[in-house]
């Protein structure tokens, strides 16, 4: 009996954990294709993934490596392999290192190397970020990489407005720049995404989100090394978004660190309630053994 009741005391304490994780992922980031009922805010309306599959990417676009050096986009296209493109902001404070780590850990899977295989070519949205920068968040991602011989397949840029707007208007990457903590423009509502462009810089395959399939990453690339072009991925997309106009401040989103709050204690609460679970079947197993001996 006692061992029942830990059991459904468990079942209750996993669906509170549930429904305490949907509720305040409601609240922090917002989804499309969703049953959820939410209406997005008005300026998320304006920031979505447009699925440009077969379109080019501006090969002419002119930025500046993160060696200081000026190059155009047409650089890492060699028309021999393919590359993957993921427009973020190096300052994004939470979206766009989510987006990295999860581009990292399927990489870390695919059985292909930057720099031989494929090239990885990150852009920066905002104008204001600089080489230096772009050098540092390079420097970060190849070590968690573990891989510092693919360095060379690195490629983080920055560039000016009419150079970002023509790879973002080339990918369909909406974004919207938003007030940051003090008052100026310096924040960016997106969606997370990253592409997988042809040798000749067409857009082959999208993957939404910021977590990646490293099977389909591999398949993405194989097949862009053939020029063949993807079909359109469900669009569900994540969003970094930080500012609300309503009350004119900013808020932390706590979704992501709530529903591994949720996971830990789910787990705790699952290895307490089976050490006890264990006990009580050693007890009653001992009580019926006594009651037979006395009996």
């Amino acid at each position: 009996m006692q061992a029942g009741r830990r059991v459904m005391a468990f079942s209750l304490a996993l669906g509170c954990a549930a429904a305490m994780g949907a509720q305040v992922s409601s609240y922090g980031d917002k989804t499309v294709g969703t049953n959820t009922g939410d209406q997005l805010p008005t300026v998320l309306q304006k920031v979505q993934v447009s699925q440009h599959l077969n379109a080019q990417l501006p090969l002419d676009a002119p930025f500046v490596d993160d060696t200081g050096a000026p190059v155009t986009l047409g650089k890492y296209f060699d028309g021999k392999h393919p590359a993957i493109v993921s427009l973020v902001y190096y300052n994004c404070p939470m979206l766009c290192s989510e987006e990295m780590d999860g581009l990292v850990s399927a990489l870390l899977m695919v059985h292909l190397t930057p720099g031989k295989d494929f090239q990885i070519v990150v852009i920066s949205i905002d104008p204001s970020e600089t080489p230096e920068l772009a050098t540092k968040k390079k420097a970060f991602y190849v070590k968690r990489y573990g891989h510092p011989e693919t360095a060379d397949g690195w490629h983080f840029l920055t560039g000016q407005r009419p150079a970002i707007d023509a790879v973002a208007g080339a990918t369909g990457f909406g974004y919207v720049r938003v007030p940051g903590p003090d008052g100026k423009l310096t924040q960016y509502a997106h969606a997370s995404s990253i592409e997988i462009a042809t040798p000749e810089g067409k857009l082959a395959q999208y993957y939404l989100g910021v977590e990646y399939s490293p099977k389909d990453v591999l398949l993405g690339l194989i097949d862009a090394s053939g020029n063949k072009i993807g079909s359109p991925v469900a669009n569900i997309l994540t969003y970094c978004y930080h500012y609300d106009p309503s009350v004119n401040k900013h808020s932390l989103i706590v979704a992501r660190v709530v529903q591994l709050g949720g996971i830990a204690t789910v787990l705790s609460l699952g290895s307490f309630m089976f050490v006890m679970f264990r006990r009580d079947i050693k007890h009653d197993l001992e009580d019926d053994d006594i009651d037979r001996r006395n009996g």
